[in-house]
C-alpha cells in the first residue's frame, strides 16, 4: 500500500468510484455499505467525493473481501471512469491512462497523488506501467489487464500483464510496475 498523503482537497468522480460496485455485482449491498461507512453514502456519477475517503473504502474493501475482488474492481474502471475519447490502439490506451486518472481527480494543486506512465518495449511487442499512486497493487493490475484485453492488438493471441517483483508499493516501494507483453 502507498505511503503517499492525500491532500484532503483531491477528490475523485463519483462515476469512477462505481466501479467498486461494479466489480462487485454479487456482493452489491457489502460496497454500497462499506462506501457509506467510509464517507461516501449516497454515490452520484457526476458528484465529487473525497479522495481520502475512496482510498479507505477501496481498503477496506481488499481487507475485508480480499485481493481478487480488488482487480476485479479495477477491472472495472475502464467501463466507469471518463477516459479520452477515439483510442484505437493499445499503447494508445496504455498512454492515455495517466490522462484518464487526471480527468477523474481534481484539487491535485496542493500536493502530487501519483499516477501512470506507460514505457513502450523495444520491437513493440510490450512494455511496462509504472504506477506511483494511492491505488492498491491489485487496483491497478485489474485497471493495465481490463486495458490490455479491450485493445489487444489483432495480430497478438493474448497479453501477458505480469506485476514486477522488483517494484511494490505493498512492500513499501514508491511505485508497482507491471509487465506486459503481446
Amino acid at each position: 500500500m502507498s505511503n503517499r498523503v492525500i491532500p484532503p482537497e483531491v477528490e475523485v468522480l463519483g462515476q469512477s468510484i462505481m466501479a467498486m460496485i461494479g466489480g462487485m455485482e454479487l456482493l452489491k449491498a457489502r460496497a454500497q455499505r462499506i462506501l457509506a461507512e467510509n464517507g461516501i453514502p449516497q454515490l452520484e456519477p457526476m458528484r465529487w467525493y473525497s479522495m481520502r475517503s475512496a482510498i479507505t473504502a477501496i481498503q477496506s474493501i481488499e481487507q475485508k473481501i480480499g485481493p481478487v475482488t480488488m482487480r476485479a474492481v479495477g477491472r472495472k474502471i475502464p467501463e466507469h471512469a471518463k477516459f479520452p475519447s477515439n483510442i484505437r490502439l493499445l499503447e494508445d490506451a496504455l498512454r492515455s491512462l495517466d490522462v484518464a486518472y487526471q480527468m477523474n481527480h481534481r484539487g491535485q494543486q496542493s500536493g502530487n497523488i501519483g499516477g501512470y506512465r506507460f514505457e513502450p518495449a523495444k520491437g513493440g511487442h510490450g512494455g511496462q506501467m509504472i504506477c506511483d499512486n494511492p491505488y492498491p497493487c491489485n487496483f491497478d493490475h485489474g485497471i493495465v489487464e481490463a486495458l490490455c484485453e479491450r485493445f489487444r492488438p489483432k495480430d497478438a493471441m493474448w497479453v501477458r500483464v505480469e506485476h514486477s517483483p522488483q517494484s511494490c508499493r505493498h512492500k513499501g516501494d514508491f511505485a508497482c510496475t507491471y509487465q506486459m507483453t503481446w
